[in-house]
């Protein structure tokens, strides 16, 4: 989440570097040594990955964030559409003409706030696809809603100021970002957007597939164009309410959508880049796939989940908190999932958890897991299950939504709602 190297005030912390591995918590203490996602991690805090690229990305492509918070992403409502008056249609059809444009400048606006100012002004491609971009136009001249969150599951935003300065709260931390200066959002990013100086008015562009980087030097020298140094990273910054109702609104599909939950969303204690470390990840259990034209990342893979021994020491073992730049689409032949001990998620059902949907173990099962006594033990004897995981937005038909009536309206609530905050600062 870079902003360029300018002068700034002291209580925004940044860390140097693009693409780096970095690492940051408010509290010491609160990052695990050692490991990604102990049985208990420190201070009471849930761990929670943030995936940016196919689990199975090269190397130098892989792009994964590791969360330490007060509660897990999932602990919301289910999203419905946001349907506000002032908002922008963000789903605008475009059109195909062959003159050429020019506009004068654009207006400032002082009665939107950040949300209801985004204009889409062209594009390109599809962000259910992940193939091209889009491009806005933002004006805005007060603060977000209070108690309000944004994210966008379409794309990486590259905000170019031009007037005015916003104050970017993150999960990972808190940007300030004036004219002349840029920012990233990644996909999946919650963010708030304030104005401590009034009005702002600037320009987007959404990448809708992959991610930036920084152009190869090539004949042009080692020290040309951008450099690693000139970029900015937030350090961890955090609320600790987990009390108020927040609205956390989704930019999907470039349609906007809207769930609450009865905490903050930047609740962030400590967080890390990594690679896995302790519990595996569901790539080791591909049978096939179907690639894309890009390495590590597939259009379709076919992963199961069969009868199988887990015997790391210290380690959460069902699969973590995580946010998703794939889609995974989850059935049983038989038997029960390790992951939802509620009963729920039966056999001949199945679970969609789409582009950045927070997903996890339900609390009955993080409560037990918790309190395991972590010796070898062989779990889904008597069970199969499977995914179809996929690089591109999933839709869902008519009939799939409503005809078959299987949709179970109450699973956010079921799963998630009981987790609760166990955050001690000190352990």
């Amino acid at each position: 989440m870079p902003v360029t190297n300018f002068q700034t005030p002291e209580k925004y912390q940044y860390l140097n570097g693009f693409l780096n591995y970095h690492e940051a918590e408010a509290i010491e203490g609160a990052l695990p040594l050692g490991a990604n996602s102990p049985q208990k991690p420190p201070l009471g805090l849930y761990a929670e990955k943030l995936s940016g690229t196919a689990f199975t990305a090269p190397r130098h492509e892989n792009q994964q964030t590791w969360l330490y918070r007060v509660l897990p992403s999932a602990t919301h409502s289910a999203f419905v559409a946001y349907d506000d008056a002032g908002a922008t249609t963000l789903g605008s059809p475009l059109k195909h003409i062959p003159n050429q444009l020019r506009w004068d400048p654009f207006d400032l606006d002082h009665e939107h706030d950040w949300v209801r100012g985004l204009r889409y002004a062209a594009g390109a491609g599809d962000p259910g696809m992940k193939t091209g971009l889009g491009i806005y136009i933002y004006a805005a001249g007060r603060d977000m809603d209070a108690n309000t969150a944004l994210y966008s599951s379409d794309g990486d935003m590259l905000i170019v100021g031009q007037h005015g300065v916003l104050d970017i709260q993150t999960e990972l931390g808190r940007l300030l970002v004036r004219p002349n200066e840029i920012v990233v959002i990644p996909r999946g990013i919650k963010y708030r957007v304030t104005l401590p100086e009034g009005p702002v008015r600037g320009y987007i562009l959404e990448l809708y597939q992959g991610h930036f980087t920084l152009p190869e030097l090539g004949p042009i020298g080692s020290n040309g164009l951008a450099n690693v140094r000139d970029f900015q990273v937030p350090t961890a910054h955090f609320d600790e309410d987990t009390t108020t109702t927040w609205s956390i609104i989704n930019k999907y599909n470039n349609e906007l959508y809207v769930a609450k939950q009865g905490h903050t969303p930047f609740d962030v204690v400590a967080w890390h880049g990594s690679t896995s470390f302790d519990h595996p990840d569901p790539s080791i259990y591909t049978v096939l796939t179907g690639p894309s034209d890009h390495p590590g990342t597939a259009i379709a893979d076919f992963v199961i989940f069969p009868p199988r021994w887990l015997v790391q020491e210290d380690t959460f073992r069902p699969p973590w908190y995580h946010r998703n730049t794939m889609s995974e689409f989850m059935g049983l032949i038989c038997g029960d999932y390790d992951a939802k001990a509620g009963g729920g998620f039966r056999a001949a059902g199945a679970s969609l958890h789409n582009v950045m949907s927070a997903h996890g173990p339900d609390a009955s099962t993080w409560q037990k897991a918790s309190e395991a006594v972590l010796q070898p033990q062989k779990i889904g004897e008597g069970s199969m299950a499977f995914m179809f995981e996929s690089s591109l937005m999933l839709g869902v038909t008519q009939w799939g939504l409503e005809t078959c009536h299987k949709i179970q309206p109450a699973y956010s609530e079921e799963s998630w709602s009981g987790l609760r905050p166990h955050f001690k600062r000190s352990s």
